[in-house]
């Protein structure tokens, strides 16, 4: 959700995995790349455009083709763990669920974008609506065009964000509203737990 502290986990994350000696690549979604930038760009900030749930879609997607193609298989080729700020899950909820488009349309456009590629584990952070648009204004964000959507907007999102988790066996749920800290310690074991040998020893919620 937004104001759920994705972008501070990311960071949190990339750190350890650079302490750890873990070989990553990090990035954004919509982004990555000059093509997902560019439509980022159009995407969220250019509030004179309208821009229908449709074209919404297929503008996400193909940012999303291009990031797949561009940054996550060539870092999959060398063996890195690729970490995401967004990918799929956020389509499903806010497209699906918040936009009102079919869901099961949304999936197969957006299997033909990443050419059937999914995350092995999407953590998803989860805070009331309110509490999420508070710690943004808390921190001086400038709203963009899909926070400008409106609470009920956002309202459904989350609980498709929430329906989600329940019915996707690699979507798991966390409390984001615990301090940054804690949910950073949540997000380390949930790693060490669902991919055993897969990380080093070191590599453990309260870092030595």
């Amino acid at each position: 959700m937004e104001g759920a502290g994705k972008t501070t986990q990311v960071e949190l994350l990339r750190h350890r995995f650079s302490q750890e000696g873990v070989s990553h690549t990090v990035s954004r979604e919509p982004g990555g790349t000059a093509v997902g930038e560019g439509i980022r760009e159009l995407l969220l900030e250019r509030r004179e455009m309208e821009i229908s749930p449709e074209t919404e879609l297929f503008l996400i997607l193909a940012a999303r083709a291009a990031f797949v193609r561009e940054v996550v298989t060539p870092a999959l080729a060398r063996g890195e763990v690729v970490l995401a700020d967004r990918f799929q899950l956020s389509t499903f909820a806010y497209q699906g669920f918040g936009r009102g488009l079919e869901l099961e349309a949304v999936r197969t456009a957006n299997r033909f974008a990443t050419g059937g590629l999914s995350p092995d584990l999407t953590v998803l952070l989860d805070v009331p609506v309110l509490e999420g648009l508070g710690r943004q204004r808390a921190m001086g964000k400038v709203r963009d065009r899909m926070e400008d959507g409106g609470q009920d907007f956002l309202r459904k999102v989350r609980e498709g964000y929430r329906t989600l988790a329940r019915e996707e066996e690699d979507v798991v749920l966390l409390d984001g509203t615990l301090s940054s800290e804690a949910v950073h310690g949540r997000v380390v074991e949930l790693l060490r737990t669902r991919f055993p040998g897969h990380f080093p020893e070191t590599f453990t919620a309260s870092p030595g």
